[in-house]
């Protein structure tokens, strides 16, 4: 099991944007590694260690606890890493 975390807040362009691309590239994954994929969304509003952690890089995704990205998402490089 794989375990990808977008961090982010509400009312946030680019989070908004990395959640599509989170979207698409698991869309567009084979169904069998899609289900491997366990996907959770924080807010740093709602915890104040991922707050003072993630505040100025947002949207962060971590790939089963490191980091992947910050601020943009690139969905070839998120579709790489994923694939196996």
């Amino acid at each position: 099991m794989t375990t990808l975390t977008l961090i982010g807040k509400p009312d946030c362009h680019l989070c908004d944007v990395a959640h599509e691309i989170v979207d698409q590239v698991l869309a567009d994954l084979p169904e069998a590694r899609a289900d491997e994929i366990e996907v959770i969304e924080a807010s740093i509003l709602d915890d104040p260690a991922l707050y003072e952690q993630w505040w100025e890089k947002i949207p962060a995704v971590l790939i089963d606890g490191h980091l992947h990205a910050h601020w943009r998402l690139d969905a070839a490089r998120l579709r790489s890493a994923l694939a196996g």
